[in-house]
């Protein structure tokens, strides 16, 4: 019995939404968990001085331990039986010095309700009762979607199967680890909060504000109350550290819109008059400085992994649009210690440069991030660097990279040079407009689909083909076949408008003179029938010798009598009407 009172094990437990069950030990010094059949997790270990709180519910896979630790920190145990609660009530009191509660969900199934902040989540109340909890761990960004209307976005997973420390089973999840562990997860979800509510001060225990008014208070927006709070107990925007620049109402092509960009030591954050991000520097796998063929402005194209989410829609790219004169002096606020040790020779401590130049290096020595630009073995027809296309209806410039084309601003494509198979060059369309553009599809490979960008003036032809070929890319000429396919189109356009006496003088084939015989043929008997009677009664009074005679005449002037000749085109002209 006293080595029971000392450790405490039950089985079959899953530590945040693990996707694998473990053993967890409870002892006096804290808790342990641990997975089962060996299959290469990491175990996890919690001081018991850390412990807060700790409530008993319902959950996923049976009854739910969940621990609210004094970091604002919490753990959820999940998979406990019913019967087992007393022995874990008696844990925790003799153990810890904590109260087990009892916390029964709300199951009316409303969607109407009171949002409480506490010390670790936020919890949907419904008659007193939590309908669900959210984490703020879990909570990656929050936006006023309207007048009345907040929309919070929650974490993803660094990878596909990470989901703890050890990125597949379990652990101290870090920020967005335990939405992970399903297949399907939740990215969003919005709070409709009419009318006021009171702001309150936190107390002891880390509770504060409900969305209800009280008298003889300042009444804010309740929708923006909400907003403002969960910003700071979620940590995003300004809290996440000192700013060390800020550039204002930067003009991005994607997501459209003015943001104020806020640069931060491990993120950067983009303000707008609707939404707000917070962005690691982790999630920039790409950043691309791109000249726009308009000599007046630059672009600067982010790669993002996850993408940014806009409501339903999502942007693996920013792109940012600056002016090419424009010039502007900035001074980081950072110290002489950090700016000399952390950022040597990343880092300036004053900028007097164009605006995309300043921006692109502070990124770099922000984020470490190489900054890539358009290849030097491409110089279009007017010696730019993109080429004006268009992906579907939308107008857009393609660059030709050292190791993959980029499409930009809408929508932004990228496509590494390693993923084509084959690029066909074609044209569509009438002989006119075929005769001034083509297009170019990329074909991907592995059934990876393709892309195709249509209408590139003519004239940058030549510069893509000799970059196709500097590269060593596959390559497929259809414009060839095409040329021809118009020329014999005009052609028979042209036969079919010409007369006969054109076609005759064009092509003296047979076919052309057995048409012709049958139409002497036609004319001689619609025109002969009197002409025969003439000669018959001549002959008759006359020689057998003078018809024969007169026969010979009349073939020999069907082929050399010019009067004739000249005559028969324009009685077939009238028969073809």
């Amino acid at each position: 019995m006293s080595e029971r009172k000392t450790v405490e094990e039950f089985n079959g437990i899953y530590l945040d939404l693990s996707k694998q069950p473990g053993k967890v030990k409870f002892a006096e010094a804290g808790l342990a968990w641990r997975p089962t059949g060996g299959t290469g997790g990491e175990n996890f270990a919690l001081d018991g001085q850390q412990f807060f709180q700790c409530q008993w519910s319902r959950g996923a896979r049976g009854h739910e331990v969940k621990i609210l630790l004094r970091d604002s920190g919490l753990i959820q145990l999940d998979g406990f039986e019913a019967e087992e609660f007393d022995r874990v009530q008696k844990i925790f009191r003799l153990f810890y010095g904590l109260n087990l509660e009892h916390k029964d969900h709300a199951l009316k199934g409303w969607n109407w309700g009171k949002g409480e902040f506490g010390k670790a989540e936020l919890a949907f109340n419904v008659q007193n009762r939590p309908a669900f909890e959210i984490p703020y761990s879990e909570v990656s960004n929050t936006n006023l979607a309207g007048k009345n209307e907040v929309a919070v976005e929650f974490s993803l997973p660094a990878g596909g199967n990470e989901t703890g420390t050890n990125g597949h089973l379990g652990g101290a999840r870090s920020k967005g680890r335990k939405s992970g562990a399903g297949k399907d997860q939740l990215v969003e979800m919005r709070f409709y909060i009419p009318g006021t509510a009171t702001k309150k001060e936190n107390d002891e225990d880390g509770e504060d504000k409900s969305m209800d008014g009280s008298e003889g208070e300042e009444q804010h927006n309740a929708a923006n109350l909400f907003y403002e709070t969960l910003m700071d107990k979620a940590e995003i925007g300004e809290v996440a550290g000192d700013t060390f620049a800020t550039f204002l109402e930067v003009l991005h092509l994607t997501p459209r819109g003015r943001f104020g960009i806020d640069m931060y030591e491990a993120s950067f954050r983009l303000r707008g008059k609707t939404y707000d991000y917070k962005i690691p520097y982790d999630n920039i796998k790409k950043f691309m400085l791109l000249p726009k063929p308009d000599d007046l402005h630059t672009l600067i194209t982010i790669g993002l992994d996850p993408p940014l989410r806009q409501g339903q829609t999502r942007y693996p790219f920013l792109v940012m649009q600056f002016k090419r004169e424009e010039e502007v002096t900035i001074e980081l606020n950072m110290t002489k210690e950090l700016l000399e040790g952390k950022y040597k020779g990343k880092l300036n401590a004053r900028y007097e440069q164009p605006q995309h130049t300043v921006v692109a290096q502070v990124f770099r020595g922000l984020s470490g991030k190489k900054i890539v630009t358009p290849s030097k073995d491409f110089s279009s027809h007017h010696q730019q660097a993109g080429v004006k296309c268009s992906i579907k209806a939308n107008e857009g410039h393609l660059y030709c990279l050292d190791k993959s084309f980029m499409f930009v601003p809408k929508p932004a494509t990228y496509i590494p040079f390693d993923h084509i198979s084959v690029i066909v060059m074609s044209r569509v369309g009438g002989a006119v407009s075929a005769s001034r553009t083509f297009d170019i599809t990329v074909t991907m490979k592995n059934g990876g689909g393709e892309t195709l960008f249509s209408n590139i003036n003519r004239e940058e032809q030549k510069p893509l083909e000799d970059f196709f070929q500097a590269k060593g890319l596959r390559t497929k000429n259809e414009m060839l076949d095409d040329s021809s396919a118009l020329i014999a189109a005009a052609l028979k356009d042209a036969d079919m408008a010409s007369s006969d006496e054109e076609v005759v003088a064009a092509r003296a084939d047979r076919g052309s003179a057995d048409e012709d015989e049958e139409s002497v043929d036609e004319d001689f008997k619609t025109d002969s029938e009197s002409d025969v009677a003439e000669e018959y009664d001549s002959a008759h009074e006359s020689s057998g010798s003078g018809s024969e005679a007169e026969m010979a005449d009349g073939d020999a002037g069907g082929d050399s009598d010019p009067p004739e000749v000249a005559e028969r085109p324009k009685k077939k002209a009238k028969i073809s009407k």
